[in-house]
């Protein structure tokens, strides 16, 4: 045997089952409040569009993140930042919907700050367990 087996790290392999999971369900329920006129929409409640447009576009982003995460690319690392980024901007807009009297959901509050945790969290170790 020329040497010890090389085993892939676990952090990657978690982060990437971790955006995946969220860029399906992201997809799924953004699509079915933009596209589909039923249940979906309506138990959405006071939805806000460019939140729920935000959401469904980067749930694909989610999906793209998950593969270089799982394949411990390096662009992940940037790519997941600027989901990061991304998603805390989107929350800040979404803040000054709310300060501005605008109608909204206190689940859509739950579901970003939780989108940004996520985010930055992923973001964080894909810093610093994904090497060049």
């Amino acid at each position: 045997m020329n040497g010890p087996l090389k085993t892939k790290p676990k952090s990657p392999i978690i982060m990437a089952i971790i955006a995946l999971i969220f860029g399906i369900a992201t997809i799924y329920s953004g699509g079915e409040v933009l596209f589909v006129d039923g249940a979906g929409r309506i138990r959405a409640g006071d939805y806000i569009g460019f939140i729920v447009w935000f959401n469904f576009i980067a749930g694909f982003a989610y999906v793209l993140a998950a593969y270089g995460l799982y394949k411990s690319k390096q662009w992940s690392v940037l790519f997941s930042k600027i989901i990061a980024i991304a998603t805390l901007i989107a929350f800040g807009a979404l803040g000054v919907h709310i300060f501005n009297d605008g109608a909204f959901e206190i689940r859509t509050i739950a579901a970003m700050m939780l989108r940004s945790l996520v985010w930055v969290v992923i973001a964080y170790f894909a810093t610093k367990k994904i090497k060049n």
